[in-house]
């Protein structure tokens, strides 16, 4: 299959080998850009727990000046990657819901009682409402800015011309991804090559929304939200 990758390059890159391991031509063309803030506030601890629903937070708080700070903190994040990342930058306590956000804040009030105080370590755009609610069950939450994504308002050369070339399906990882992509496409005159063309692989229900408002024609889910389950879509 020739597959679409528009999440943002690092992440796009690693999934393209993965791909290609399978035999499939994957096409790497980002949407989003990942922007650090450096040296984002992070609130006065301690705290009983820190939370972490993306890798990009990993890397956010990997170079952040309170990192040695919180490192004897347990931490708990969305799923099994986000969880080795953060090990793999110092943090040894580290839980993993497997899961969505909703997994997540299941987990964190099993294993606490409020009002315990959480730093959550988030994006400026955020997949469901953690924050919301935790905060709903009395827990304290302190969210953290620690990196956005920059978006871009048309789709690059690559991937246009895998339209208009003939693509199998594009791989789409979060919500904010989907609409990137259909943003893009609006505005680059593809529209309708890009929602009706191709199948679109979505990591969750919430993430294909944006394609299903654009009447996007093939969508499928994965099993899990986890690119394994993604890729598995892929045969």
């Amino acid at each position: 299959m020739r597959i679409l990758l528009t999440r943002p390059a690092g992440d796009a890159q690693r999934t393209a080998a993965a791909l290609r391991a399978r035999g499939h031509e994957a096409i790497v063309a980002p949407l989003l850009d990942i922007e650090i803030i450096a040296d984002a506030e992070l609130g006065a601890g301690p705290w009983s727990a820190v939370l972490v629903t993306s890798a990009n937070a990993v890397r956010a708080i990997g170079d952040h000046r309170q990192r040695g700070a919180l490192q004897q903190t347990p931490v708990f994040t969305v799923g099994d990657r986000t969880a080795q990342a953060m090990r793999d930058v110092g943090f040894s306590d580290v839980t993993s819901a497997g899961g969505s956000v909703s997994d997540l804040a299941k987990l964190v009030a099993a294993r606490f009682k409020p009002p315990a105080r959480l730093l959550y370590l988030a994006g400026e755009q955020r997949s469901g409402d953690l924050a919301g609610v935790l905060r709903a069950q009395n827990f304290v939450v302190q969210t953290a800015l620690v990196y956005r994504a920059v978006v871009l308002e048309t789709l690059p050369k690559l991937a246009g011309d895998a339209l208009s070339t003939g693509l199998d399906a594009v791989l789409h990882f979060s919500r904010r991804s989907a609409e990137a992509y259909v943003n893009a496409a609006r505005n680059a005159g593809l529209f309708n090559a890009a929602l009706v063309g191709p199948a679109h692989f979505c990591l969750s229900d919430r993430v294909a929304e944006p394609l299903r408002h654009a009447n996007a024609a093939n969508i499928q889910i994965a099993a899990r939200p986890d690119e394994a389950a993604l890729i598995a879509l892929c045969g």
